[in-house]
């Protein structure tokens, strides 16, 4: 981090950081045009909002945090410096790694928005460019541990709405494909915690996982990735199923072959039009008449 850290987790470090309901009401001013983003006040807000990031009112967590940080983005309110200093913060213990070896609880929220809101840095800097090589890095690494060891794979949860972590964990992988420090081997190792997570036997995908996974796959299979790699993967798919079939639960199987074979599906529509992909579509084809 920083010397002079401007960013403060709880009202002990820093005691004026707001509550829910006041971050509340000055961020819907906001995102009304009632109240200017005010550079003085700012770094408190933003403070505020990484403290409440988690937040189980999910017009709080996603309409006003998430929305004020990706209005502030493209208004570009936010410096150099500045998003920097949010990568950091993101890239921690307390928040992107919150709670990470519990599943059904809430802590889900506090990951899955820090991810949204890495995406968003990453975003910029693909704009920009003011995030080093080494510090892309950093992001690749830890999002890969993140993704494989991320349990929660809620979708849409009742009463608090979207969980979505392995979604918005796909988006932060797409703006690392789309990064000018990207090369072969960092495909390589994005491709692999993605294509492990679209295949999950611990429940069916019903809120299009498999899309929003597809997305960064796509994307570096456009931008260079050898698309032999992902032709292997397609052609050991089918004895891989029946391997895993012999080690899960009837009913956990049933779940890998949904996820499969909604995924495979997904795939073949997403590179359709793209004629440089022809040839997977006939192994994607293949693959789905053995399942």
């Amino acid at each position: 981090m920083y010397e002079e850290k401007r960013f403060y987790m709880n009202k002990t470090e820093h005691p004026a950081l707001l509550t829910a309901p006041e971050l509340k009401e000055i961020l819907k001013q906001i995102q009304l045009g009632e109240k200017e983003w005010d550079g003085e006040d700012g770094d408190v807000l933003i403070a505020s909002m990484l403290e409440h990031i988690g937040s189980t009112d999910s017009t709080l967590r996603d309409a006003y945090i998430y929305g004020t940080f990706c209005k502030l983005e493209m208004e570009k309110k936010l410096d150099d410096s500045l998003l920097k200093e949010l990568l950091d913060t993101c890239l921690t213990t307390d928040m992107l790694f919150k709670g990470i070896r519990e599943t059904g609880r809430d802590s889900v929220f506090t990951r899955s928005f820090t991810t949204l809101l890495v995406a968003v840095v990453l975003y910029s800097d693909n704009e920009s460019e003011f995030l080093s090589e080494e510090k892309i890095n950093e992001v690749k690494n830890k999002m890969i541990v993140y993704m494989n060891a991320e349990k929660d794979l809620r979708g849409f949860v009742a009463g608090k709405g979207w969980a979505h972590s392995i979604a918005h964990a796909a988006d932060v992988f797409d703006e690392l494909a789309k990064s000018r420090f990207t090369d072969p081997e960092m495909f390589a190792e994005l491709l692999s915690p993605l294509w492990k997570k679209a295949l999950v036997s611990d429940t069916v995908y019903i809120h299009d996982e498999e899309e929003r996974i597809l997305n960064p796959i796509v994307e570096m299979l456009k931008r260079g990735l050898d698309f032999q790699v992902v032709e292997s993967l397609l052609q050991e798919l089918p004895a891989d199923m029946e391997k895993r079939k012999a080690q899960l639960e009837e009913e956990n199987y049933w779940f890998l072959i949904a996820n499969s074979k909604k995924f495979l599906k997904s795939f073949y529509i997403q590179i359709e039009d793209s004629s440089e992909l022809s040839e997977l579509q006939e192994s994607i084809r293949s693959c789905l008449s053995q399942l």
